[in-house]
């Protein structure tokens, strides 16, 4: 066999391989609850388990909408970069002082010309330091496969290999924010629909207060501004 037919023998091997993996391939339609059974928007589902990609993390976006962090959970794997757009006709300071990230983007419009890179896994709080009320939250984990839940309480992960999964939960009123465990998940060939409930506890914590700093009449008149 010739060197050319043996590398056409091998791609067309990888092309049935991986169409025979894609054959195989479930999805999980999770229904995300609280203790009560009511339906939690903005949990964060992540699965751990065969044939984990070492791909690069995507990047995402953070917007500022109607004097709000949109969407309000943003899930990324470790070492995504996040754009903070500001998309409202006033100018917004985000900040965080969580330890998984900390960073400030003082007073401004529009996109800044670097996005942010969240390169350890934890969860950090969002801030603005003008509109005490803004508050966001940005899930960052190792586990490459995950998904936030809509209003419904329902996240959707496709093409999932077969193989057994360990599952992990987060919602901005889990005890600490810290992640909770779950049951194993096994996964076939056939779809899945999975409920699952987390033990939450009284409201989404809120930003830590910045402390104050020379921008402190800069922030005066912006909120002026805005009113």
């Amino acid at each position: 066999m010739s060197s050319c037919s043996f590398y056409i023998a091998q791609v067309a091997l990888l092309v049935c391989c991986l169409q025979a993996s894609s054959l195989l391939a479930a999805s999980l339609q999770a229904e995300l609850v609280d203790e009560r059974g009511q339906a939690l928007e903005n949990a964060v589902i992540s699965l751990r388990g065969p044939l984990d990609e070492a791909a690069s993390a995507a990047p995402a976006v953070m917007d500022q909408l109607a004097q709000q962090f949109v969407p309000n959970v943003l899930a990324v794997r470790t070492g995504a970069a996040v754009s903070f757009p500001n998309s409202d006709n006033i100018r917004h300071h985000v900040y965080s002082f969580s330890p998984a990230k900390r960073f400030e983007l003082r007073l401004y419009q529009g996109t800044p010309s670097e996005p942010v890179v969240f390169d350890k896994p934890g969860v950090v709080v969002l801030g603005c330091n003008i509109h005490d009320w803004m508050v966001g939250y940005v899930y960052i984990t190792d586990d490459p496969r995950f998904a936030v839940s809509d209003a419904q309480g329902v996240a959707t992960l496709a093409s999932l290999p077969a193989g057994r999964y360990a599952v992990t939960l987060w919602h901005p009123q889990t005890p600490q924010m810290l992640p909770q465990e779950a049951a194993p998940l096994t996964v076939g060939t056939e779809p899945i629909q999975q409920r699952y409930s987390l033990a939450l506890q009284g409201t989404q914590a809120p930003a830590a207060t910045p402390p104050a700093s020379a921008f402190g009449d800069a922030f005066k008149k912006a909120l002026r501004d805005a009113q």
